[in-house]
């Protein structure tokens, strides 16, 4: 079962600015088979830029897992989840979310 981590920074953003961000409990991602056999386990960070209606546009690997599968896997699920928006000045705006899951084994 993965863990799911919304890391949100607002360091490169303006102060009218808030990141997009997601219900870690209603967006999960499947361990891949693979990686349960091969008992694989990391971290991966990605970033997703949703759009102002909370679907994502794009998503870009920033640190990987260490493994590919997971990394794959986490990008792949993350990406069809449902964001809420961020928004710039107070009206809903594409936005980029830092997202970090964890790979665990129970």
């Amino acid at each position: 079962m993965g863990v799911l981590t919304a890391v949100l920074f607002a360091g490169a953003a303006s102060a009218a600015e808030v990141p997009a961000s997601f219900d870690a409990k209603n967006c999960k991602a499947d361990y891949p088979k693979a990686s349960l056999m091969n008992e694989e386990q990391g971290t991966v960070s990605m970033s997703f830029l949703v759009s102002a209606g909370g679907d994502v546009k794009d998503s870009k690997l920033d640190k990987s897992s260490g493994f590919k599968n997971l990394d794959k896997a986490a990008i792949k699920s993350l990406s069809a989840c449902k964001f809420k928006p961020g928004s710039k000045d107070g009206a809903p705006a594409e936005t980029w979310a830092k997202v970090d899951y964890a790979w665990k084994l129970d």
